[in-house]
């Protein structure tokens, strides 16, 4: 009798499964319809924009405004793009966010990593006299910056917690007296929120009518719905209340709609002009890489492709899941004749500043580093991009990917891939808004064998997919999948997660993988 109950449970449970994964399936075939629909509108969208009809703009402008007409300043804006930044001819988008801020209106940026962020806050910086603050979430990016504006001869100062005394007092008596200088102003949001001393300078300046423009960088940081939340950054509110007529304009590389409509009401700008480009970056080369289980073999592969296609030095990165791993494998790519140095955050400042200092000049081929490395910097050369480990999210992977190749010319984006990554960085993202959610759509786009990789970026950021142009492996390299039912063997692993459940156990994935292959010894 117990058999027959047991048997009939199994029945009961088969049909449920099946149930359920046709739910499963009119689900995802609704989803791809619906993201069918939206690529069609967004298509209709842009078609009625060009033809000169009037479009509504969510969470931004009313209305599509000509930003590339004929405008006072175009002629010193010239001069300024070409004689003090060397630059021969806009970008997409750079004139028309530059004549928008220059007009004294919000904005908002959401511009592909190496479409040319920067210059469309230094440039006004330059035009509209006074003094620029930038907000910048990093160290890094906030040094590579003023180095950069320094050697063009623009007065850039920053504002951190490694600034020393006498830089602190130079620039608190810019901002309140205004006899020195100060074009352009980096600091960190922790200045913004946590120091009255710096908001009490800032309202000085601003009561002098000499704080001109604020920028965000980052601006994403602002949203838990992003992928780089910072609290500090949710407090930034305060300078739109405390300098309603001072121009703001948030900039960043990545932000769902979902981040976007945050970060608007986050910052105070409702009626802020929002500018959108495209994410396809058709100069990288994307592809997943199977990785072992052996470390040394991961960075021998590592070191192999380094030397065979990338002999010449050109800059890479390589980025690792803990500060730990960056250290070892910095001195592994050193062994193999590869020249390469860690960075992370527990590392002294000054130490970080001279591996940056180093890389940037092409002193050092490789830095090996966490996630505290890379954003903003403005190296355009950089030939590689390699992901020693698995990415929290589709953001985190196409911004930190997104460093290569900012110059144009063709660069590689490689992660390398294996499932024990994912508990890892599971744990890490437990607790984050859509964590888990996030992490399961990079893993989707590792095990993809078929679909295009750039695909999968556009359906992430509700963009209408392009043709990738062979610029994937997936799409370069056809190979032949074979489907395999694996219905009994998910059923097999769900009762055996349930029966460590019934002893009050714990196992781990690599675990009860290896008690799945002792039950069923093909696998091995």
């Amino acid at each position: 009798m117990e058999s027959e109950a047991i048997q009939e449970d199994l029945q009961n449970l088969d049909v449920e499964l099946k149930d359920v994964q046709g739910q499963i399936s009119a689900l995802i075939e609704h989803q791809d319809r619906l993201y069918e629909r939206k690529s069609e509108l967004k298509t209709l969208l842009k078609a009625l924009a060009a033809s000169g009809s009037p479009v509504a703009s969510s969470g931004g402008s009313s209305a599509i405004e000509n930003w590339s007409e004929t405008f006072e300043w175009d002629s010193r804006a010239d001069d300024v793009r070409f004689n003090v930044f060397g630059i021969s001819k806009y970008r997409a988008n750079q004139k028309e966010i530059i004549n928008a801020i220059m007009t004294g209106r919000d904005v908002l940026v959401i511009m592909a990593a190496g479409g040319g962020k920067s210059l469309c806050y230094q440039l006004p910086a330059m035009l509209r006299g006074g003094t620029t603050l930038v907000v910048s979430p990093l160290l890094s990016l906030i040094q590579d910056q003023v180095m950069g504006l320094a050697a063009l001869g623009i007065s850039a100062y920053m504002l951190t917690s490694t600034s020393g005394k006498e830089n602190e007092k130079f620039v608190y008596k810019a901002l309140e007296k205004g006899e020195d200088d100060l074009k352009i102003l980096y600091v960190t949001p922790e200045k913004v929120s946590k120091s009255k001393r710096f908001m009490s300078k800032l309202e000085k300046c601003h009561n002098a009518g000499r704080l001109s423009l604020i920028s965000i960088d980052e601006a994403h940081c602002c949203s838990q719905w992003g992928h780089d939340f910072r609290p500090d950054y949710k407090n930034l509110s305060i300078l739109k209340t405390q300098f309603p007529k001072v121009p703001m304009v948030a900039l960043t590389a990545t932000a769902t709609q979902k981040v976007q409509n945050d970060l608007i009401e986050m910052l105070h700008i409702p009626k802020c002009v929002k500018f959108v480009s495209s994410v396809n970056r058709p100069n990288l080369f994307y592809s997943v890489r199977e990785k072992s289980a052996v470390g040394k073999l991961v960075v021998d592969e590592i070191a192999e492709f380094i030397r065979e296609s990338y002999s010449n030095n050109e800059s890479g990165i390589v980025y690792c899941f803990s500060r730990k791993e960056c250290e070892q494998i910095a001195g592994d790519l050193r062994e193999r004749g590869i020249s390469a140095d860690y960075y992370h955050a527990d590392m002294d400042a000054n130490m970080r500043e001279k591996v940056h200092m180093r890389w940037s000049k092409n002193k050092l081929q490789v830095i090996v580093g966490t996630v505290a490395f890379g954003m903003g910097i403005n190296k355009p050369d950089v030939r590689f991009v390699i992901h020693h480990s698995l990415s929290k999210s589709m953001e985190t992977y196409y911004q930190e990917s997104g460093r290569a190749g900012r110059d144009g010319l063709p660069s590689e984006c490689i992660l390398f891939f294996r499932s024990a990554d994912v508990p890892r960085q599971s744990s890490m993202v437990f607790y984050e808004y859509s964590g888990l959610q996030n992490l399961y759509d990079i893993v989707r786009y590792c095990q993809s064998k078929t679909k295009c990789r750039r695909s999968a970026f556009f359906r992430h950021f509700g963009e209408p997919s392009q043709d990738c142009n062979g610029m994937c492996d997936n799409c370069a390299l056809s190979s032949e999948v074979k489907e395999v039912d694996v219905s009994d063997l998910s059923k097999l692993v769900v009762s055996m997660v349930q029966e460590t459940q019934a002893k009050d156990q714990r196992v781990t994935m690599l675990q009860l993988g290896d008690k799945l292959r002792n039950k069923h010894k093909d696998l091995s």
